[in-house]
């Protein structure tokens, strides 16, 4: 994944002058950054952000950008939700830590757990938290094993995810995620973890092809990968209902209605990761109602708590419950959890957010600035750098492309996105390249104008970057 927080080669945005004891030179000297291009951090330095309100942020010099990706895909009530403030500082005063490992408890983690399981898409039976969306991956991941253990299986662990598809970054998670610079010199993937076509049509359907008729070509891949395998040594399938980080990409129509059934067939477990598309993002509550899915496990993390405290959450059906109470009274014990699982503080900003989302009619509002959001979105497809502009609800992506009647990329990949990245954050934009597609998810409270305004932004932006790709 191309790094996108620094100006790309011939773009113009100023470099941050670090120096002397600046927050900028401190943070060279001291910090390690993720998802960062370390090498010309050392010399570019970061954008200092130091206040944010709305669905703007502020950096230290006063400079205000529009962040059109909601933090990283969290921030769903924006900066100054003053409500989430309040219920951190009473929790804080009431109970501001403590666990839930042998047999302990409390209110806010009980609270949390059942208003989840009463929001869940399908029937589930129960919750385990945990603190960001790998760590609900992960546990995913090693419940399905525990799963098949506890049903006599244990040959039946292969799991599978997609080419672009993004679970995360621990070991285990890092593997299932499909895309190279997450596994290249950190020897990844592990064993058992298997990856199926990219759902995505603009890349990779035949010429002429529907996107029914792709997706059935897809669903008859999957069918032979999981016959070549061998269907009694697949446990799971990993699935976004639209892939995030991967580039936003939104599966053809009829995908799942023609995968789930294959699945079925096999006994393998879907696993739908809501932790970008839940709570609203797609026009439903959940990805999965806009996609028709029906997982056995969901993960969900970032707008739980609008991304203002670290929390996650996996539901799983009941039959899965039941397997782990066995094979944990076989055992002892049920032998996982972290420390700050259902951690009381983040729990009750999380529950507030839910009574947030439920009294403001979230959903709704979404539903109905959509339109115009997606109207902006897809109008960009005339811009002469922008091969496919694609996108559901309040996310979406533009494909920069060199050739638009070929699709043939800018060489090197990676470099248009972020020419036109930088251009964006010049202009008060803040976005994210992932190769050359730039993702926009901004906070789900954004109104009109403000969608208008990113959109002006980002236009300008490209218009900007024509003389500078095409010179």
């Amino acid at each position: 994944m191309t790094d996108t927080t620094i100006p790309a080669p011939g773009s113009t945005a100023p470099e941050t002058k670090a120096t002397g004891n600046s927050a900028a030179s401190r943070d060279k000297a001291y910090f390690l950054h993720p998802y960062t291009n370390l090498h010309l951090h050392e010399t570019q330095g970061p954008l200092i952000v130091e206040r944010g309100k709305g669905v703007r942020v502020y950096d230290d010099s006063g400079k205000e950008y529009i962040e059109g990706l909601a933090s990283l895909w969290c921030v769903s009530l924006g900066w100054d939700e003053e409500r989430l403030v309040e219920a951190a500082t009473a929790q804080m005063r009431k109970l501001p830590t403590y666990h839930v490992f042998g047999h302990k408890s409390h209110e806010p983690g009980i609270d949390l757990a059942e208003r989840m399981i009463k929001l869940a898409p399908v029937p589930m039976s129960k919750v385990f938290f945990a603190n960001s969306g790998s760590e609900a991956n992960d546990t995913a991941i090693k419940l399905i094993w525990y799963y098949n253990n506890a049903l006599g299986r244990p040959e039946k662990k292969k799991i599978l995810s997609r080419v672009k598809a993004y679970h995360g970054v621990t070991v285990a998670t890092a593997s299932l995620t499909g895309l190279p610079n997450n596994h290249r010199d950190f020897d990844l993937p592990i064993a058992r973890i298997l990856h199926a076509d990219c759902p995505h049509h603009y890349r990779f359907a035949e010429p002429g092809e529907s996107e029914e008729a792709f997706a059935t070509r897809l669903a008859e891949s999957l069918e032979r990968q999981i016959l070549a395998e061998g269907p009694e040594t697949i446990a799971a399938m990993f699935a976004e209902p639209v892939m995030g980080a991967g580039g936003v990409i939104v599966p053809p129509a009829t995908y799942f209605q023609k995968i789930q059934p294959i699945l079925k067939k096999y006994d393998i477990l879907l696993v739908a990761d809501e932790v970008i598309c839940g709570f609203g993002r797609t026009g439903n509550f959940w990805g999965s109602q806009t996609m028709g899915m029906q997982p056995d496990i969901l993960t969900c993390a970032k707008q739980l708590s609008s991304g203002y405290l670290p929390i996650s959450a996996v539901m799983v059906t009941e039959k899965i419950y039941q397997a782990c109470v066995e094979e944990s009274k076989k055992i002892g014990t049920f032998g996982h959890g972290y420390t700050y699982s259902a951690h009381p503080v983040a729990a009750a900003v999380a529950i507030e957010t839910l009574k947030i989302y439920e009294e403001r009619e979230t959903v709704g509002h979404v539903q109905a600035v959509t339109p115009l959001f997606q109207r902006r979105l897809k109008a960009l497809a005339d811009h002469p750098l922008v091969g496919e502009a694609r996108g559901i609800g309040l996310i979406g992506a533009i494909e920069l492309v060199a050739d638009k009647a070929t699709k043939t990329p800018f060489d090197p990949v990676g470099r248009a996105g972020a020419v036109v990245n930088a251009f964006a954050q010049e202009n008060g934009l803040i976005t994210r390249a992932m190769g050359d597609s730039l993702a926009l998810c901004p906070p789900l409270i954004i109104g009109e104008d403000d969608i208008n305004a990113v959109f002006d932004r980002l236009t300008a932006s490209l218009d900007a970057a024509v003389p500078v790709l095409r010179g």
